[in-house]
């Protein structure tokens, strides 16, 4: 025998020699000492964790075909494609569970500030949607449109998804039909409730999507015409989306003075519904709420207790970011932007509005009056050039600058820049954001676009939570303030997320899971975005693969757009 065989040649060797007493040909090679598995990549020497919350191994990841297919000590297998993670955690990519990406991905699909931060999947639908369309929503959408101006040549939420991943995307995208969407493709913008068979039609917009793979129904309660909804037509839509195994999604009706009360209507639609609940940006809103918060998360845990599948996701950060909108009543919205803007102008109507922005109600809640004072109002985005300069100034400065108060000022802004005005509200506590960051089922959503710090983005502020919102709550929760342990938020960032939305395969590090890998320094990992000086980019991650494609290298983006489109539990196909 050749010296070279051992191994398995060895017994390739005795296969071929009871192949021989069969009279059967057989060819032996001989072949290396060692047998080694060929893969596209190989990371090497890495803290591995698997997502699901278990203490991390050191070792290696291998992938092919864009998927992990070991994980381990791999000295036999081989790659001409090695990264060495040594001294780096490797993790499942980070899912963004509320992204308001779509504008900015399909101007830039790079998806700078969360690409640099690890995020690999990018979450829509709150309330709103990018798909179904029709002419009186393609018309609203592209009234709307800000610094970032683009057609809107889609008619279903699936074909938008698939438009923007067919243009070049670097994360993946997936959304929730958003119940606003779904209303106003019936309804226009009119404050009715929808008769049986405009329910039973919206109800069927909403399978729609769930069979091209929405994820569940999105909403967003506090902005007109959402606000018109009432309880049992978000049943309705829940119950539609739950016969796909879908979820319920929702910025509650009131984070404020009826707080509690928008939970237990939350709870409720979960229940009826027979859906998983999440409460998006879950938050106190108001000093004089904030002892709300820790009654919230006792109520959550009641109702899990229960066996309800009830869960949060949040930013981290003490602002919430909308738009002047929050601070006016829905009444006056009724019908559109043009409608909004047409009403304002009246001094009767004028006057109502500024009274009411003033004066505590039943039916609605300002956030201008939560915030407390103009002075914790910032004002972060216009679409006019004029007005441009205030970018950054708060709304008790221009007030100052035009002599009127803050609430004629916030109108006349509304009316000028034909917007709602991007704005920045103070609403919430430290103490709470740290409490709600404690909890193991809340996980983590920016509320923010995927800007970058070029160009157009450069045109208004962002929040800084676009920038740094997975990088704080990595560095200054988790490093420092020690919130929970390394391993848990991780998972919360990635399979707990996966897990409420049943992403298949998705956020995790394991054999079968889809190679969406972030590699990055636990001990470095920050955010240096802050509200004055927006636009700037988090460090401490080295690199970033979606599908098994490297997008991030060293800190730097490679111009890859591997994205593709993630689909929720109704989908049927490929």
């Amino acid at each position: 025998m050749d010296s070279r065989l051992r191994g398995n040649d060895g017994e390739a060797l005795a296969n071929c020699l009871r192949a021989a007493v069969l009279g059967v040909a057989c060819l032996l090679v001989a072949g290396p000492a060692t047998s080694a598995e060929s893969v596209d990549l190989l990371i090497r020497n890495g803290l591995v964790f698997d997502g699901h919350g278990n203490a991390p191994v050191h070792g290696d990841v291998a992938v092919r075909g864009g998927r992990v297919v070991a994980v381990g000590a791999l000295k036999d297998y081989q790659a001409e494609k090695q990264v060495d993670a040594r001294g780096l955690a490797v993790a499942p990519g980070f899912i963004n569970v509320l992204s308001w990406a779509p504008e900015s991905l399909l101007h830039d699909g790079r998806g700078m500030s969360d690409i640099k931060q690890g995020v690999t999947l990018e979450i829509f639908g709150e309330g709103n949607s990018y798909g179904p369309v029709n002419d009186v929503i393609r018309e609203e959408m592209i009234k709307t449109q800000g610094d970032i101006r683009y057609d809107v040549t889609w008619k279903s939420l699936d074909d938008f998804l698939t438009t923007l991943t067919k243009r070049g995307v670097s994360p993946n995208v997936a959304s929730f039909i958003g119940a606003t969407t779904v209303r106003e493709y019936v309804l226009g913008f009119a404050d009715r409730p929808p008769s049986p068979a405009e329910l039973k039609q919206m109800q069927e917009l909403v399978r729609e999507a769930m069979r091209d793979g929405a994820l569940g129904v999105g909403s967003s309660l506090i902005y007109a015409p959402a606000a018109y909804a009432k309880t049992d037509e978000l049943v309705a839509l829940a119950s539609a989306a739950g016969e796909f195994n879908g979820a319920y999604i929702s910025h509650m009706r009131s984070e404020g003075d009826r707080f509690l009360e928008a939970l237990d209507e939350l709870i409720q639609i979960s229940r009826e519904g027979k859906v998983h609940g999440e409460i998006y940006h879950l938050k106190a809103a108001g000093e004089k709420n904030w002892p709300k918060m820790s009654q919230a998360i006792a109520k959550i845990e009641a109702a899990r207790k229960q066996g309800l599948s009830i869960a949060a996701n949040m930013y981290a950060y003490p602002a919430g970011a909308t738009g002047l909108d929050a601070a006016m009543p829905p009444w006056v919205q009724e019908g559109g932007l043009d409608a909004w803007i047409d009403r304002l102008q009246q001094p009767a109507i004028r006057e109502r509005v500024i009274r009411e922005m003033k004066t505590p109600a039943k039916d609605w809640e300002s956030l201008f009056l939560a915030a407390g004072s103009p002075d914790r109002v910032l004002l972060i985005g216009f679409k006019n050039d004029k007005l441009k300069p205030l970018t950054g100034k708060t709304l008790a400065e221009v007030a100052r600058m035009r002599g009127k108060s803050a609430e004629e000022t916030a109108i006349d802004l509304v009316i000028e820049d034909r917007t709602r005005v991007s704005t920045a509200y103070f609403l919430m506590s430290e103490e709470n954001v740290t409490l709600g960051l404690s909890q193991p089922w809340v996980s983590l959503g920016s509320d923010a676009d995927a800007p970058a710090t070029e160009g157009v983005f450069l045109k208004s502020n962002s929040h800084p939570r676009a920038y740094g919102n997975f990088a704080r709550f990595l560095g200054l929760y988790v490093r420092e303030k020690k919130v929970t342990t390394l391993p848990d938020a991780i998972r919360r960032m990635t399979h707990l997320p996966a897990l409420n939305f049943k992403l298949k395969d998705r956020g995790c590090l394991e054999k079968g899971c889809y190679a969406d890998i972030v590699i990055f320094d636990p001990a470095t990992i920050a955010d240096h975005s802050t509200f004055a000086d927006p636009h700037r980019y988090s460090t401490g991650v080295a690199h970033v693969f979606v599908n098994g494609i490297q997008v991030l290298r060293d800190g730097q983006h490679t111009g890859a757009t591997p994205g593709q489109v993630v689909r929720g539990p109704g989908w049927k196909g490929e």
